[in-house]
């Protein structure tokens, strides 16, 4: 990752501790079916603070295509990997579906057991509902931002 990169999550990490309103609209329900289909694969460190990093594939209109994923979070301790899938809401062009993410979860993981919940949200108006499962020993609740650029 770099410098740039790191500039922008945190930035985004300062505004999302900044504007509490945006964490209560990233949990508004989507309207309307599902148009797309995502898998989410991430490893993250945390300490208070944690860092991520990982990938995916988004199935947009029969097509798979590939994105990373870059995040920084304001909650949590110990290490896991993120396992999830979901459904993708409000994309209406793939070039939607960059872009940074808010991120509101609660979720824990002790070895192979750990399940839970991930809604994401952008400016663009796409809303990822995951069904995540970790692996690892962590604790996470709070509110995260992530980068998702398309190409792998």
């Amino acid at each position: 990752m770099n410098s740039s990169s790191i500039a922008v999550i945190l930035a985004l990490g300062f505004f999302l501790l900044a504007n509490p309103a945006l964490l209560a609209r990233a949990q508004t329900p989507p309207s309307g079916p599902p148009v797309a289909r995502v898998a989410i694969h991430q490893a993250t460190i945390a300490f208070i603070g944690s860092a991520a990093i990982g990938g995916g594939t988004v199935t947009y209109r029969g097509r798979s295509y590939g994105f990373n994923v870059a995040g920084l979070g304001v909650g949590g301790v110990g290490a896991s990997r993120l396992d999830a899938v979901g459904d993708v809401y409000g994309l209406r062009h793939l070039s939607d579906f960059e872009g940074a993410y808010l991120e509101i979860h609660s979720g824990w993981a002790v070895g192979q057991q750990g399940r839970g919940f991930i809604w994401l949200r952008n400016p663009n108006g796409v809303i990822m509902r995951l069904r995540a499962q970790r692996r690892g020993l962590a604790l996470a609740l709070g509110a995260d931002g992530m980068i998702v650029r398309l190409g792998r």
